[in-house]
Parts: C-alpha cells; structure tokens; sequence
C-alpha cells in the first residue's frame, strides 16, 4: 500500500499538471497504478 502511495505521488509531482485535464489524467494513472498493485496481489 504505501509502494502504491508513493508511486501517485511521483507520477503527479513528476507530471507537474498546470491544468484540470492533466489532473485528471494523473489521478487516472494513479487509479491504475492502485488496480494493478491490487491484482497482482490476489
């Protein structure tokens, strides 16, 4: 879980976002980033 946190937190300081869409989009990655971890973990 925490693997999982710090990796939302690189892709979003990494993407540096300026706008509502990119915000979008890195909280999307990060939702797949939590799918993923939570897949390979069942």
């Amino acid at each position: 879980m925490i693997r999982t946190l710090l990796a939302i937190a690189a892709l979003l300081a990494a993407a540096g976002c300026n706008t509502v869409e990119g915000l979008g989009k890195d909280i999307r990655k990060g939702g797949e980033v939590i799918e993923d971890t939570a897949r390979k973990a069942k």
